[in-house]
């Protein structure tokens, strides 16, 4: 189920960085497991949905790309990160 225009702006409040912040990595991150997490979810129930499959692996690709970026600028924040979103660990 696609997430409603509302809960995204929810999730882009509560990770955002400054009160204008839509772009920032964590914003970013959290908006792509959210993605990832519902997809997988259909996946659970459609097993032979490889176009949705490749989908899937594209978002976790990037996320582990925004992952590794903020990882090496700024090792706290990612930490925050992936504490917050229950990632890795």
């Amino acid at each position: 189920m696609p997430s409603s225009a509302e809960h995204r702006q929810q999730l882009v409040k509560t990770f955002q960085t400054a009160p204008a912040d839509t772009g920032s990595p964590e914003v970013q991150v959290a908006l792509l497991t959210e993605r990832i997490n519902d997809l997988a979810e259909h996946l659970k129930q459609h097993r032979k949905d490889h176009h949705s499959r490749r989908g899937l692996v594209m978002m976790a690709s990037k996320r582990n790309r925004l992952l590794r970026y903020l990882a090496s600028r700024d090792r706290a924040r990612y930490l925050d990160l992936i504490g917050r979103l229950g990632l890795r660990k």
